[in-house]
């Protein structure tokens, strides 16, 4: 019986080549045993590495509409995973905040994110281009104000207003705009409770981040402390918010593409 198809090895192949040379590495750094941080790295990146093997597996499982959504979501995971595991060295070895790793991730994985909004919408009907490029706007200028705030292109506090600035564009976009009509106007039951709760994964979850960087770079703790809060709350909200949203898409997924396939049993029989 053929249970894995080529492209699933295909893409699980691809997933242990990229994961090699960071694992490779793992053993350059001891752990120390009262270095939460250092653990949360490790723990969110043996979490991501598990969920990116079964977002890829599960595409076997779901119809042909949904593929690309629950493969986007292993590209996520599998993209946090490759970073986290050298945000962790980084950590591990220097004890410094791991920045650019860590935001180059998130200009990959955010605007993933923003694609899986955009094909759940195309699931549910022809959605127009501008949905995807305003979405992708409100991330931009969410991950371009943070990061000038927390590497010091820009006072910190500036830095947060304009991040703030995006989160609350795609905010509206989400909840007022065309994306949230065409969900309540369109989608079915499955699907209008996906989007739902992405959206408020995006309006929680996310709050999450603004936490980490008022910690980090607006309280008035010692610094070591400061990084250390920074860098928990981040990779707890880092791994909330990616699996999540491959879970919630993952369920639809599979719940639409087994109803499909018991209205198919049915009309045979």
């Amino acid at each position: 019986m053929k249970i894995w198809s080529g492209n699933t090895k295909a893409m699980l192949a691809g997933a242990a080549i990229a994961f090699f040379p960071t694992i490779a590495s793992a053993a350059e750094a001891n752990l120390a045993s009262d270095d939460y941080v250092g653990i949360s790295f490790w723990l969110i990146s043996m979490a991501l590495v598990a969920s990116t093997a079964f977002f890829f597996l599960e595409t076997q499982r779901v119809s042909a509409k949904w593929k690309t959504s629950l493969t986007v979501s292993g590209l996520v995971t599998l993209v946090a995973a490759v970073h986290y595991f050298y945000m962790r060295d980084v950590w591990v070895s220097t004890g410094d905040t791991p920045t650019v790793y860590r935001y180059i991730d998130w200009l990959i994985t955010v605007p993933l994110l923003m694609v899986e909004f955009y094909l759940i919408l195309r699931a549910i009907t022809n959605v127009s281009g501008g949905v995807f490029w305003r979405l992708m706007v409100g991330t931009l200028v969410m991950l371009v104000g943070g990061y000038a705030g927390e590497v010091g292109y820009m006072g910190a506090w500036l830095g947060f207003i304009i991040g703030m600035a995006g989160w609350a564009y795609i905010l509206y976009e989400i909840f007022a705009g065309e994306a949230s009509r065409i969900s309540a106007e369109q989608a079915p039951e499955s699907v209008k409770s996906a989007f739902s709760t992405m959206r408020w994964i995006v309006t929680i979850g996310w709050a999450i981040y603004p936490i980490g960087y008022f910690y980090g770079y607006l309280g008035t703790g010692d610094p070591a402390s400061a990084a250390a809060s920074l860098n928990v709350i981040y990779n707890l909200a880092d791994v909330l918010n990616k699996i999540a949203f491959g879970v919630i898409i993952w369920n639809v997924a599979v719940t639409e593409s087994e109803e499909i396939g018991r209205a198919s049993c049915r009309e045979r029989v």
